[in-house]
């Protein structure tokens, strides 16, 4: 049997196959015109036989089954990319397909075959392009009046970053206005890629961060959280991050998982890069599956 998936973010967009084994098949296109992305992908899984469909996506997004709009990308900031039906486009398959946030969706990939095998409730966090974080707790990935958007919960500004204008436009402390990829471009005038050598570009990355996870901590109780995206290539920005939650935690929190062993507790991805498309993937099949 062969199985689909489509991970959708905001630079580019991997389709892939998988059969029982593992992905067989892959095609990045970049995130640009919406009707040129949904043709490409489109035509790519057509006469591939694939029995599922699963698409893990940048948000927001309509989770929703009884609603209107269902499948939708709704209020992104990514140009040209609002009120997107996704679902509904990919329905000309006619293949049950599954459906969820991206970050949620590389949450399931950990969960099911990475760092986060084995755990009950784990935390997925992607710093790169944009921010999101996928959340599974009770062993359950978590929906509720939409999805957590932990990418946009509010921050204490660093007293150099009085005055910057980050990219969001809903939020000027949010952490994805404050760590995400583009903001890191946007304040240093140049790509991550490119400030590796920049000790103060990162210092201040880990700042936010740390407050991001340090919350996280606090309000979903996670047994471990795993980091990935672009920005998380950076060598020696987990560890940066790691002291700043325990800068932030202060020693409140007194598990030995954080005080004793917070290497094993904050980590990255065992699956690299292929968190969010093993996920997506994984979506589709769990619909194929009901």
């Amino acid at each position: 049997m062969k199985y689909g998936g489509i991970e959708f973010g905001g630079t580019k967009i991997i389709c892939a196959i998988a059969d029982d084994y593992g992905i067989i098949d892959r095609l990045m296109i970049p995130t640009t015109v919406v009707e040129d992305c949904l043709r490409i992908s489109l035509d790519y899984f057509e006469e591939k036989g694939i029995s599922s469909l699963g698409i893990g996506s940048f948000g927001p997004v309509d989770l929703d089954k009884s609603s209107g709009t269902y499948g939708y990308i709704t209020t992104t900031p990514k140009t040209g990319w609002n009120n997107t039906n996704l679902v509904g486009f990919f329905k000309q398959l006619n293949i049950p397909i599954g459906f969820d946030t991206d970050v949620n969706a590389a949450c399931l990939g950990e969960i099911k075959y990475g760092a986060g095998k084995g755990f009950e409730n784990v935390i997925y966090g992607t710093i790169g392009t944009g921010i999101g974080f996928g959340v599974y707790l009770n062993s359950k990935l978590v929906h509720g009046l939409m999805h957590p958007e932990t990418g946009h919960m509010i921050l204490k500004k660093h007293d150099c970053d009085e005055g910057f204008v980050g990219p969001c436009p809903y939020h000027d402390s949010c952490l994805e206005t404050l760590a995400s990829g583009l903001s890191i471009e946007k304040r240093w005038h140049k790509k991550a890629s490119d400030l590796y050598n920049k000790k103060e570009v990162w210092k201040l990355e880990a700042y936010y961060i740390g407050q991001a996870l340090c919350n996280c901590v606090m309000c979903y109780s996670p047994e471990i959280i795993i980091l990935g995206g672009g920005v998380m290539h950076k060598p020696g920005l987990v560890e940066l991050i790691r002291k700043e939650v325990l800068k932030n935690l202060n020693g409140y929190i007194k598990k030995k998982e954080i005080l004793e062993n917070i290497d094993n507790y904050i980590v990255l991805p065992g699956l690299l890069d292929d968190s969010g498309i093993v996920g997506s993937i994984e979506l589709g099949k769990m619909e194929l599956k009901k």
